[in-house]
């Protein structure tokens, strides 16, 4: 064998090469000759099998260790060749000289190059140079041998002539380094919290160009090249060392007892790429506003670590970092990700201009950005707020007057309701209440189009005057009543309570059906009392909430559960608070939908959500079907979900009073007495004749049965892929528990569902 280290000796732009040797079919990465030639490391392949490796005859002198999967084998050596014996086969493996002098007491970037131009290459170079020090650079070339090349040459015509550079090593690898099984890093797959994973089509797998999987090339780079370096900082070729305020990276690592400093990334964004142009690092001047943690690397000065300690890709092993001491770095993710636009890997609602990153960009780039368009919030006017309620119905005849009555009595002004499909006079009650001026009614506008008849009722609704005029907005269902705790239970206690709060959070509790048998047209508010306990984490709608807003322009679109598209320029005029008043967090701003236990509240206000009321009014909902989620099943494991009796709540029957009186006169109209007696006579009808259908009785007798009652109250004792599985994976001695003993159960996902 050769030895196969290639490249120019002279100039400050050198090529070297990784060993890549297969021996008795496994891969070595590389080879390199020690402390004066006379000992040798041996780097395997991550996942080769460490009892494959050994050396041919005893020695006390040789150790093999594993570095998180890898076996690293040092041995003796002489005249530029190492013994080793794999799988029982015996080789004289070459050996590279260590060329630590290169980089002796030299400031260094190790990075790994994964499709980065040489220009970029060039730009991040001159960028570390004039701002932070550095001196000198490796860079592992992860490209297929003639691509590296290529890069090569292109960088040293290019970098040659960057002065205070004074030696610059790539090192080309003859096989790939991706983790198996994943596409080439550049695409949104690989991007952390790329907006639509789920529903990506993912390409094949490129193992030359996947995520690194070789973590040992660190120790290579070390063993090689750096270890006399006076500092190394790991960072790739598309991020920047963030300005310091103090002394650079390199110096708090030299002046750090471990000789070891935490490096944190944030990850950067452009606003937008002008057309025809490719992203530059001048690009880069947004981060996310929500973003949670940075993504580790180091700083180490070598001489002061020692040799003990292991280079790792985000961590050194055996270093801890200086507590006191800290550098950030900016991930200039369209360089890493390159796309035709930026909503691929980030979404954009969830974008800040960054002053630092601005300055950056003209101040050492010299580039123009295209900059976030500014964005001010609707002011409205002083005075009496009006509160519009948006919501979608479909056969729901029975419960509108109650549902509009009570609302009305809290303080709600106008009704925007949309309907669909309705055969028990929903749609022409609602009408004829329109004509009368306490609604205002659509026929939902779904056919045609591929929405969902919520979601496209709720595009719909965002040009109408009586949801662009209000003032506080919400979106809710006919079974969901808004129950005031504060004050006289009405909205503008509620106002007061939360004072500047413009997003208000409204936690479901889930009531169930109190075991009640049969449709009796009593008020829902006066017949179901029974519902879950406040801190109820499963099943998973259990903390779902709804909110009431502010219409101020801060979002760009209605949402079933909240706003949606929020304008990023006004993120820091959001107020948004829980149903006790206290603040919710920033990672909630964007997507959030739900509660948990640092979010829940509802001291000042709650949702009581009605999802199942009598079991024969289920009967009709579960053939109805869906308004939103059209293609979800109603059936007996949605009952059981939520169907909660686990405790007594009358908390709103305080506002019975004020909700009759308001009924009352709706019903002192003999038009909409007559439509209210008809739809619940329609109601009826249903009911008997869907008590007819085979599929129905027995569903009903389920509904009804002693083993579902006793359930609806022991929601506290059940894992959630109970929830997902449904009530037939519990067996009945289960089910015999008393609710208040203490007990647990459980499923794996997957168990067969009732």
């Amino acid at each position: 064998m050769s030895n196969p280290a290639t490249g120019a000796s002279a100039g400050k732009i050198l090529e070297r090469e990784l060993s890549a040797l297969s021996l008795a079919g496994e891969t070595l990465l590389d080879a390199v000759a020690m402390h004066g030639g006379r000992t040798a490391r041996l780097f395997f392949k991550t996942q080769t099998p460490r009892d494959a490796v050994a050396v041919p005859s005893a020695s006390d002198l040789a150790t093999l260790h594993n570095f998180g999967g890898a076996p690293v084998l040092e041995t003796p050596s002489a005249a530029g060749e190492a013994a080793v014996s794999v799988h029982g086969e015996h080789y004289n493996v070459p050996l590279h000289p260590e060329e630590t002098d290169l980089f002796a007491g030299l400031n260094v970037l190790a990075a790994v190059r994964n499709g980065e131009t040489a220009e970029t290459a060039v730009a991040w170079l001159r960028y570390h140079v004039s701002q932070h020090g550095l001196q000198g650079a490796v860079i592992l070339d992860r490209a297929q041998p003639q691509d590296s090349r290529r890069f090569t040459a292109e960088l040293r015509s290019l970098a040659e002539g960057i002065e205070g550079l004074e030696r610059l090593v790539v090192v080309h690898s003859k096989l790939p380094l991706g983790k198996e099984g994943l596409p080439e890093e550049a695409h949104p797959f690989n991007v952390p919290g790329a907006p639509g994973k789920d529903r990506m089509e993912i390409p094949p797998v490129d193992p030359w160009r996947a995520p690194l999987g070789e973590f040992l090339i660190y120790e290579i780079l070390r063993a090689r090249f750096l270890a006399r370096a006076r500092a190394v900082a790991n960072i790739d070729l598309f991020d920047l060392l963030a300005p310091s305020g103090g002394p650079i990276v390199f110096d708090q690592a030299a002046a750090a007892p471990s000789g070891c400093v935490r490096l944190g990334g944030v990850q950067a964004y452009p606003w937008r790429v002008r057309k025809g142009d490719d992203a530059s690092f001048g690009d880069h001047i947004c981060t996310q506003f929500d973003a949670a943690g940075v993504r580790p690397r180091w700083c180490l000065a070598p001489a002061v670590s020692g040799e003990a300690c292991i280079w790792r890709l985000i961590r050194v092993v055996g270093a801890e970092p200086a507590p006191d001491a800290d550098g950030r770095f900016y991930r200039c993710m369209a360089l890493r990700h390159p796309t035709d636009t930026v909503s691929k890997i980030v979404p954009k609602t969830s974008l800040v201009e960054t002053p630092e990153l601005l300055d950056l960009a003209t101040r050492c780039f010299a580039a123009k950005p295209v900059r976030i368009p500014p964005e001010d919030a609707i002011r409205k006017g002083s005075g009496k707020p009006k509160t519009t309620i948006v919501t979608t119905m479909k056969n729901e005849g029975p419960f509108i007057l109650e549902w509009l009555a009570y609302h009305r009595a809290i303080g709600v002004d106008d009704f925007l309701v949309y309907t669909n499909d309705c055969s028990d006079g929903t749609d022409t009650m609602l009408q004829m209440l329109q004509e009368k001026g306490i609604v205002q009614h659509r026929e939902n506008p779904f056919r045609g189009t591929d929405l969902k008849p919520q979601h496209a009722a709720l595009q719909a609704a965002e040009e109408e005057p009586v949801i662009t005029g209000a003032d506080w907005l919400i979106c809710m269902d006919v079974d969901e009543f808004i129950n005031i705790k504060c004050g006289g239970g009405r909205l503008p206690d509620l106002f007061e309570a939360v004072g500047e709060a413009n997003m208000i959070s409204i936690t479901w509790r889930l009531f169930g059906n109190n075991d009640v048998r049969d449709f009796t047209g009593d008020l829902i508010t006066r017949e179901f009392t029974r519902c879950a306990f406040e801190v109820t984490r499963k099943p998973h709608q259990a903390w779902g909430f709804k909110t009431l807003f502010r219409n101020t322009g801060i979002f760009k679109k209605l949402g079933v559960h909240r706003p949606k598209g929020l304008k990023p320029q006004l993120w820091e005029d959001i107020r948004w608070v829980n149903g006790s008043g206290q603040d919710m967090p920033r990672e909630m701003f964007r997507n959030g939908w739900r509660s948990s236990m640092s979010t829940y509240g509802y001291d000042l206000v709650q949702l009581n959500h009605y999802a199942v009321r009598s079991a024969e009014s289920f009967l009709v909902k579960r053939d109805r079907g869906r308004v939103n989620h059209v293609d979800r099943d109603q059936g007996l494991s949605y009952w059981f979900r939520m169907n909660n009796n686990a405790e007594e709540e009358r908390s709103i029957q305080r506002m019975i009073p004020a909700l009759e009186a308001e009924m009352a006169r709706l019903l002192a109209d003999p038009d909409i007495a007559a439509a209210h007696e008809y739809s619940c006579r329609k109601h009826r009808e249903k009911i008997e004749e869907l008590k007819l259908r085979h599929d129905m009785i027995e569903l009903f007798r389920e509904l009804t049965g002693g083993k579902l009652c006793k359930l609806s109250r022991m929601h506290a004792h059940f894992g959630a892929n109970v929830f997902l599985s449904g009530p037939g994976v519990i067996p009945d001695e289960i089910a015999e528990n008393e609710p208040g003993s203490d007990f647990w159960f459980t499923v794996e996902r997957g168990e067969t569902t009732h």
